[in-house]
């Protein structure tokens, strides 16, 4: 069965280590079990949503501290439901490699099913952490009054907000896209959705708001998240610009370059892995296991973000060098 799970990868180069032993092997079964009573990818995908957005209740109602058993049960059934949705995140691509049921849709809901599970759960660690407060307060010496619940209720909104949206979004936005691009050098065409800004905008445009209402707001939602993917690349975008010069299409870009193009971007595949599921959610569950939440939001904001960083400076200055030598 090795060999089939293998042939429901994206590829070698992307793929990581834990799902490479855990998630994979799973998804697969599942796939085959959906594939069996021809439940369809995108079915999946919802599913998953459903099923890591209900994590977030579980989350919400984990402190041990002051709920005793109650809370540490809510924290292992989060945990649990969280591995869930991951593994019918994998089994969803999984079936649509099997099947051939590849679509748009099933790739603008696969992006977006990770906001979908890590929006409620952040609102929810910010309410676990602000309702038990009180521990908080007395730990550092302070006063627990009306006016500081509301002072720390305001600072806990902003920096998951901040968390979520400035750290979380960017960073998984911009790992799925070097991921994808990777996959474009590796001429893997089929497992590749490197999608640009303007032919979803131009989507867009052509799909009538008229019994497509859903489908437009999506691809509103995609046609945003293109143009961030490509605003924050714009030595990527150069160079591709001056490949479409020189050789006319993506088909005939010379294999030399192709090679020589994924030698300098297999070391990233590492990085983008990380700032992907997986590390992120290790943390989250050992933080929340622990009764610490806090602890994942600054591991997302410190440790995350120099990762981020450091993956972004390396890959512009690589696609730099090959644009400057065209």
């Amino acid at each position: 069965m090795g060999g089939n799970i293998k042939s429901t990868y994206k590829s070698n180069d992307t793929e990581e280590w834990l799902d490479k032993v855990f998630t994979r092997p799973l998804g697969y079964r599942w796939a085959l079990f959906f594939k069996r009573f021809h439940v369809h990818p995108n079915t999946v995908t919802v599913l998953s949503m459903i099923i890591g957005a209900g994590s977030a209740f579980f989350f919400a109602h984990g402190s041990f501290r002051t709920e005793g058993r109650y809370g540490l049960l809510c924290n292992v059934i989060a945990v649990l439901l969280l591995a869930w949705a991951n593994v019918y995140d994998s089994a969803d691509g999984q079936l649509a490699r099997l099947t051939g049921q590849k679509t748009r849709l099933g790739r603008i809901l696969d992006g977006a099913a990770g906001d979908v599970w890590f929006i409620p759960i952040y609102v929810a660690l910010v309410y676990r952490l602000s309702v038990h407060h009180g521990l908080e307060f007395a730990v550092l010496g302070i006063e627990d009054n009306a006016q500081n619940a509301f002072v720390s209720t305001i600072i806990l909104v902003c920096v998951g907000l901040y968390s979520g949206f400035g750290c979380h979004s960017a960073q998984c936005r911009l790992a799925d896209y070097y991921r994808q691009i990777h996959l474009f050098f590796l001429r893997e065409k089929e497992n590749c959705e490197l999608d640009t800004f303007a032919q979803q905008q131009e989507m867009y445009k052509e799909t009538p708001w008229k019994g497509n209402f859903l489908w437009k707001i999506f691809l509103w939602l995609y046609v945003g998240y293109t143009k961030k993917q490509e605003a924050c690349t714009p030595c990527f975008q150069e160079l591709m610009k001056k490949l479409q010069e020189k050789y006319g299409g993506a088909g005939h870009i010379p294999q030399t370059f192709c090679e020589r193009f994924r030698n300098r971007s297999l070391p990233m595949m590492k990085w983008a892995n990380v700032l992907t599921f997986n590390t992120r959610a290790v943390v989250l569950y050992a933080a929340c296991l622990i009764d610490l939440p806090w602890l994942y939001f600054v591991f997302e904001i410190a440790v995350m973000s120099i990762i981020y960083r450091y993956m972004h400076v390396c890959h512009e200055r690589f696609c730099k060098q090959f644009a400057e030598e065209l």
